[in-house]
């Protein structure tokens, strides 16, 4: 599997936030990066900064050491980024991605769904008779859905993830 830059500002994105991506960047093929100079390549606060490395870190993304400054007594924190990682993660939430999608295709196949013409809100049976057939945003009649289409895209993502996940284990 080839690392796009495409593909590692959306893992970025999903495992940590999407405004951590300009952080990867300025960390990308250096190593030991003191967190003060990080705030100041991305212009932000150091606090703020912290919290982006520690969400990266949270996530095996980041390495860092610690090295006592001599002269004022406290502790800066030398940060790498791991882009090694990257693969795994991908292969993680791709494999989080089809579970979710299973858990989605059980529930259409085995629950009918109702909404209004507006399309205002989706709900179950359950759901549908307690507001008496009647949809709670707009006040106009629910109608059962035909959600046949919903349960062939469901099915073809998951056949597509499946596969991409069976070309990593081979490759990988």
């Amino acid at each position: 599997m080839r690392l796009s830059n495409k593909l590692i500002d959306e893992v970025i994105a999903e495992v940590a936030g999407e405004d951590v991506i300009p952080l990867v960047k300025a960390m990308k093929n250096k190593k030991n990066i003191s967190e003060f100079k990080l705030a100041e390549n991305i212009e932000r606060e150091v606090n703020e900064t912290r919290n982006m490395l520690y969400r990266l870190h949270n996530a095996n993304l980041v390495t860092f050491i610690r090295r006592k400054d001599k002269k004022k007594g406290w502790y800066i924190y030398y940060w790498t980024f791991n882009a090694k990682r990257i693969k795994h993660l991908v292969f993680k939430l791709k494999k989080e991605r089809v579970e979710k999608l299973k858990d989605r295709l059980i529930r259409e196949k085995n629950h009918y769904f109702f909404s209004c013409s507006n399309k205002c809100i989706r709900l179950d049976f359950e759901q549908a008779t307690e507001f008496e057939f009647k949809c709670p945003e707009c006040g106009s009649l629910i109608e059962q859905e035909d959600n046949t289409l919903i349960i062939k895209n469901v099915e073809d993502e998951i056949f597509k993830l499946e596969k991409e996940l069976k070309t990593y284990n081979s490759s990988g």
